[in-house]
């Protein structure tokens, strides 16, 4: 499909984004690293919060060939292959499979530096969030902005290059919640204007977006203009305290939406990771959408912590399809690359491959279930392939015992922030946690 383009084409260059309109930032998908949108360009172009420079260049690179440096990620998946001898399927392909045939042709036939439609986009107003997740950063939660602000920064953290927890990324929320924001009126203006009718789906993130007046607006667009867009409105929600999801199914009555929400782990463990979540109600939340009908999305952030019991998660992932129905839930493997130090790379190869194995396991009793789709089984398999083969996060990573070492020093610090325990919630990591945690990687 793509290959016959080049060998390096992603539809996602032209017709998909991510835009931070709280930073006025964006990319092209959640693997490459954002970058500033030009404020001037969008005062008389609303699409330039897509359309931008870096964008085009990068889709110059892919039609002649060439791999953007920024969409390593899917390089590292695909380069897989040259180990395991079995081809491994990377996002660009599902992030291209989503258009029609005659729309990735359309690309290829544009030139690069010509603005495009969207056709898909996620959107986030603002940073403000209940959780503070501990792969997270105060860039995307207001959360962990006010642990930095109490607490201090981070001390003993030599991995993380872009300094995820020693500040308060002001630059991430430019504007108060009451002050006007060009990129959000800039947003809305394109949406009144065109955005409306070549969107085919659009996705609010945050932060937690049902946290934001800016959502609501926009879900009450939706309710009152259902007749004059056939876009499809998704948002993506932790589903935790301060989500009120009875509002959400009656101000969705009659809307075409579908929820994703964030979980790849269960009970305390899920606790622990997505500080601030109460499991037994993100469980409750999640079935209360689904007995109204709402399609939820679960994206698992795979991390060295949630392996521990990810089987256990997919278990209820499972339960609740064959419940309501194999559509009606489905489920993503999203591998985590930053912050480095929590990636499940640096796992001792005995955990990694005892993890490794306890996936095959799984899916070796459920892959021939009418319930798992094509992607949820590939997406267990590349991870299965991942753990086997991968190294090192990503090709600037600093060296697995300086990443250990950091691993160590975060969570002793989290722990004492969030008064948690690390050894008591992941006892399978317990010993292992104090050798790094003591300083004696």
């Amino acid at each position: 499909m793509l290959d016959p383009i080049s060998a390096s084409f992603c539809a996602a260059k032209w017709y998909n984004a991510t835009i931070w309109l709280g930073s006025g930032q964006t990319t092209s998908c959640h693997h490459p690293p954002a970058h500033a949108i030009d404020a001037q360009a969008i005062v008389t172009n609303p699409s330039a919060l897509h359309n931008t420079d870096q964008k085009k260049a990068d889709r110059a690179q892919m039609l002649a060939g060439a791999r953007p440096q920024g969409c390593e990620y899917c390089w590292r998946i695909e380069d897989m292959a040259a180990t395991t001898g079995t081809p491994a399927v990377s996002d660009r392909v599902y992030k291209s499979k989503i258009y029609p045939i005659e729309l990735l042709h359309t690309a290829a036939a544009t030139p690069a530096e010509q603005d495009v439609d969207l056709r898909t986009l996620e959107i986030a107003f603002d940073r403000t969030c209940q959780l503070a997740c501990s792969y997270c950063n105060p860039a995307f939660s207001s959360t962990w902005v006010k642990d930095i602000r109490n607490n201090g920064a981070y001390s003993d953290l030599h991995s993380d290059g872009r300094n995820h927890f020693t500040h308060t990324h002001d630059s991430a929320q430019r504007y108060t919640i009451n002050e006007s924001n060009p990129y959000v009126d800039a947003f809305f203006e394109w949406w009144e204007t065109s955005l409306h009718r070549t969107l085919q789906e659009l996705r609010v993130t945050g932060g937690e977006p049902l946290m934001s007046a800016a959502t609501w607006r926009l879900i009450d667009w939706f309710r009152n203009n259902r007749h004059r867009s056939t876009t499809r409105l998704a948002i993506n929600s932790n589903l935790g305290p301060s989500v009120d999801v009875s509002r959400l199914i009656h101000s969705c009555e009659g809307v075409d939406v579908e929820i994703y929400t964030s979980q790849e782990s269960v009970g305390p463990q899920a606790e622990y990771i997505r500080h601030g979540l109460d499991y037994a109600q993100w469980r409750r939340n999640v079935e209360s959408l689904l007995a109204a009908g709402i399609t939820v999305h679960c994206m698992n952030t795979i991390n060295a912590l949630c392996l521990t019991t990810l089987t256990q998660h997919l278990d209820q992932l499972l339960a609740w399809k064959r419940i309501y129905g194999r559509d009606r839930v489905n489920f993503t493997l999203n591998i985590l690359r930053f912050p480095s130090f929590q990636s499940a790379v640096i796992l001792p190869e005995a955990l990694r491959s005892g993890f490794r194995d306890q996936l095959a396991a799984w899916l070796a009793e459920n892959r021939d279930s009418v319930l798992l789709h094509e992607h949820e089984i590939n997406h267990c398999l590349r991870l299965i392939d991942y753990l086997d083969v991968v190294k090192t996060p990503h090709s600037n990573a600093a060296e697995l015992s300086m990443l250990r070492k950091d691993f160590g020093s975060f969570y002793k610090q989290y722990d004492t922030r969030r008064a948690l325990d690390f050894a008591a919630t992941f006892p399978g990591l317990s010993d292992w946690y104090q050798t790094l945690a003591s300083g004696a990687v």
